[in-house]
C-alpha cells in the first residue's frame, strides 16, 4: 500500500507560537510538554505529525521496548544495561521518530504497564508489560482532547514528562524504565477545562485560532487543495525548508548543553514570577529552561533578556491565578515594566 507525503511543517500557515513551542520540546523534551487550546480545524493534529515527520531518522537499540539510544548510556533501560555488562553489545537500527496517541478512554494500566506479580513471587524475577509510555520514549505521545482524559491519567504523563523516567509499583514490585518524549496535549476549551493544579505541570501552553486575515485564509485552502491534488509535488516544493529546519532543531539539541544564562537574568525571573503573583517556582525554573532552549534554537551560546521575553510568552500565561469560571490571562504590561527596570 502506497502511504502519502505527510502535510510539511514548515507549509502550515501562521500559528508561528504553535509550531515554536513544539519545535523547544522536540529540542528540549524536558521541558514538560505543550497544551495546545484551540478550535477544531486549526491545525494541531497536522503540526504534531509533521514534526515527527520532519526529523531525521535516529539510531535505536535494536529490539529494545523503549527505543534506547545506544550512544546514551545514561538513559538505558535495564535490558540493554544487561547486555553491555555481559559484553554482547547493543545491535542498532535507524527508525524515524513517530507519533503514539493516547485515546481518551486509556486506562492507567494501559498508559504506564503492568507488572506480572505472580511470576515476580514464582520465578523471583521481574515481568513487564510496557504500556505508551514505553512506546512513547524518544518519540511525540500526542492526547487528544486531553481535558476529557482522568486527571489521575493526566498526572501520571505530567510526571513522567517532567522527570524523563515512568515508575510501576504493585505489592511491593517496582520497575522504571526511560520515559524521555515530547508530550503534546490538545484541547477545545467549549468542551471543559483542566484542573488548575494539572495546567501548571504543563511546560508550555499556546492558544490557536484561524487565520483572520481573508489573505491567509486563501493561502490555507490553496495549500490544502494543492497536497490534496499532488501530495508529494507539494511536499517536494517544501524539502528544502524542511532540510534547512531539520539541521536547525539537531544543531540545537547539541548546543543546548552548553548554553549558559547570568545571574541577573536568573534574578529577573524571579523578579518577573512575583510581580505576576504565580504560584510555586515550577513557572520561574520552566521560563528559563524555556530561555535556554530558544538560546540554542538561535545558535547562541548564552541567554539574552529578549530570549526570557519570548519563554514567558509561552510558559507563563496558563499559570496566571483565576476566579472561578474565568481564563487566566498575562498582563503583558506588567511584564514590559520588568524588564525596562532591568
Amino acid at each position: 500500500m502506497q502511504h502519502n507525503a505527510v502535510y510539511p511543517f514548515t507549509a502550515i500557515v501562521g500559528q508561528e507560537d504553535m509550531k515554536l513551542a513544539l519545535i523547544l520540546n522536540v529540542i528540549n523534551p524536558l521541558l514538560g510538554g505543550v497544551l495546545i487550546k484551540g478550535e477544531k480545524g486549526t491545525a494541531k493534529s497536522t503540526a504534531v505529525r509533521a514534526l515527527a515527520d520532519l526529523l531525521p531518522a535516529m539510531e535505536v537499540s535494536k529490539s529494545c521496548p523503549f527505543h534506547c539510544d545506544p550512544a546514551d548510556s545514561s538513559h538505558w533501560c535495564d535490558v540493554c544495561r544487561e547486555k553491555v555488562g555481559q559484553e554482547q553489545g547493543l545491535a542498532t537500527q535507524s527508525v524515524k521518530m513517530r507519533v503514539v496517541e493516547l485515546p481518551v478512554s486509556a486506562t492507567e494500566d494501559r498508559v504506564v504497564g503492568t507488572l506480572d506479580i505472580e511470576h515476580a513471587i514464582k520465578q523471583g524475577e521481574k515481568k513487564f508489560d510496557p504500556g505508551l509510555l514505553a512506546q512513547a520514549n524518544r518519540n511525540i505521545l500526542y492526547v487528544d482532547e486531553i481535558n476529557l482524559l482522568d486527571d489521575h491519567v493526566v498526572d501520571v504523563l505530567l510526571d513522567a514528562a517532567a522527570m524523563g523516567v515512568n515508575t510501576v509499583e504493585r505489592e511491593g514490585v517496582s520497575y522504571s524504565h526511560p520515559a524521555r518524549f515530547v508530550l503534546v496535549g490538545t484541547m477545545n476549551p467549549e468542551e471543559g477545562d483542566i484542573r488548575p493544579q494539572l495546567l501548571d505541570r504543563f511546560g508550555l501552553s499556546v492558544v490557536v485560532t484561524g487565520e483572520n486575515q481573508p489573505e491567509w485564509r486563501v493561502e490555507v485552502i490553496k495549500r490544502r487543495l494543492a497536497y490534496e491534488k499532488d501530495t508529494d509535488s507539494f511536499a517536494r516544493q517544501y524539502q528544502e525548508e524542511q532540510e534547512t529546519l531539520a539541521k536547525s532543531i539537531i544543531q540545537a539539541q547539541r548546543l543546548l548543553p552548553q548554553v549558559t544564562i547570568k545571574d541577573e537574568l536568573l534574578l529577573l525571573v524571579a523578579k518577573l514570577a512575583i510581580t505576576l503573583d504565580v504560584d510555586g517556582h515550577r513557572a520561574d525554573i520552566t521560563v528559563i529552561k524555556t530561555a535556554i532552549t530558544l538560546t540554542a534554537f538561535a545558535g547562541r551560546m548564552e541567554v539574552e533578556s529578549e530570549d526570557v521575553k519570548k519563554a514567558a510568552r509561552l510558559a507563563l500565561p496558563h499559570r496566571m491565578r483565576r476566579r472561578p469560571f474565568e481564563d487566566g490571562t498575562l498582563d503583558w504590561d506588567k511584564v514590559e515594566a520588568v524588564f525596562a527596570q532591568q
